[in-house]
């Protein structure tokens, strides 16, 4: 993929279509590294399917057999010589602490570290096309902070829903806000 941002937009609806409720999305950078972690308490992998779930041939999708999301993730952290962890824990054995958890190491002054993009609009196209689904983002870079927690949101609309286009810009301009 050419941004980041598009694979925080592809691994958030692998969760979502893993039945999350809870999505939280965290960005962590320095001067030398960027930690994308993606975490969700959808239903979890086996550990069958977790040992496939970076290959890319391996896809729980019935309209194509390859599955590129997790592997080009995968791919793009270890080419800035960072590295890539995924942990799932299966509803069937973790009834009450399941989910799963993708992190992605970058190293930004590689040459093949693809940037970030726009976060902001991945964030809010998630809210948007899934606003009964919770998310949370975070993203800290120096001494910088941003932060959206829908389930706040919630609490201050009283029952309108997120995916209202009031609701929506001022989502957006939120979150663009605190990069100012």
């Amino acid at each position: 993929m050419k941004e980041l941002s598009l694979n925080i937009l592809d691994i958030a609806e692998n969760s979502l279509k893993a039945g999350a409720l809870l999505t939280e999305i965290s960005i962590i950078e320095d001067d030398k590294t960027l930690v994308l972690t993606i975490a969700d308490d959808g239903c979890g992998m086996t550990q069958q399917v977790l040992k496939t779930a970076a290959d890319p041939f391996y896809t729980t999708r019935t309209t194509r057999k390859v599955g590129m999301g997790i592997s080009l993730l995968k791919l793009e952290a270890e080419m800035t010589g960072g590295s890539f962890n995924i942990e799932s824990r299966h509803i069937s054995d973790y009834p009450q602490d399941h989910g799963t958890k993708v992190t992605a190491k970058f190293y930004k002054n590689h040459i093949d570290c693809i940037p970030l993009g726009d976060a902001v609009a991945s964030i809010t196209t998630l809210i948007q096309g899934h606003p009964d689904s919770d998310f949370v983002f975070f993203h800290k870079t120096g001494d910088k902070e941003v932060h959206l927690d829908t389930r706040e949101l919630r609490t201050v609309l009283e029952g309108v829903p997120l995916n209202t286009y009031e609701v929506i810009k001022w989502i957006e301009e939120y979150l663009k806000d605190q990069y100012k």
